[in-house]
């Protein structure tokens, strides 16, 4: 998998080259304006990375990367429902617009993840957790959001139910990036790796290869 921005310069001879290589073009980190958005899908890109972050503003007459992420049903696309990187209500946006088989849940999570508040490295850069947030320099960068959290908040921002949320943190991703023959779904023959939630979505047991952790 491969995000990379469409307006830099050699970016779509790039996303043509990888896509024809199999690898899932993802399109983020940009302030790519609509058109080049929409060269970079005709030249192979499938997907977009954490959509409304690190990417141009939606503005209604000027839509930008994310008027073509929202608007085109041949990309799929993820987000960060931590409710911090989007506000519940963008988050359910999101969500109608991609609709079950599109959205793709992701944490962007770092090494602090499961940490007290306090200062860690991510790379070379120095970020501060506090309350749940990760920032550099008055910036987010990244979350310590969990995959189970996330898909919890999906149902609590919009009306999808658990199953709904858990699909796209399981089979849609599998989907995207061609893994789902032997990922994201319970049936003979797929990996046997899955999680066992409650009704809730609260985590019961993990079972990795078979085996229950």
């Amino acid at each position: 998998m491969l995000t990379i921005a469409p307006e830099i310069p050699g970016a779509l001879e790039v996303i043509a080259e990888a896509a024809r290589r199999n690898v899932c073009v993802s399109i983020g980190h940009s302030d790519a304006e609509m058109p080049i958005a929409q060269d970079a899908v005709k030249a192979g890109a499938r997907h977009a990375t954490h959509t409304f972050n690190a990417m141009r503003p939606l503005d209604h007459r000027n839509p930008g990367i994310i008027g073509e992420v929202l608007g085109n049903d041949r990309l799929t696309a993820d987000i960060i429902v931590d409710g911090i990187h989007l506000d519940p209500v963008v988050v359910k946006l999101f969500l109608r617009a991609k609709g079950r088989e599109r959205a793709v849940l992701i944490t962007d999570a770092i090494s602090a993840t499961g940490m007290p508040d306090g200062r860690y490295q991510l790379g070379p850069i120095e970020v501060e957790v506090k309350d749940g947030t990760c920032t550099s320099g008055g910036s987010l960068a990244g979350s310590v959001l969990t995959m189970d959290r996330a898909v919890r908040n999906v149902t609590k921002f919009s009306e999808w139910t658990l199953r709904d949320a858990v699909q796209a943190a399981t089979l849609n991703p599998a989907r995207a990036v061609g893994l789902a023959a032997h990922h994201g779904t319970l049936a003979k023959g797929a990996d046997a790796t899955f999680t066992v939630l409650t009704p809730s979505g609260e985590v019961l047991k993990t079972i990795v290869r078979g085996r229950g952790f």
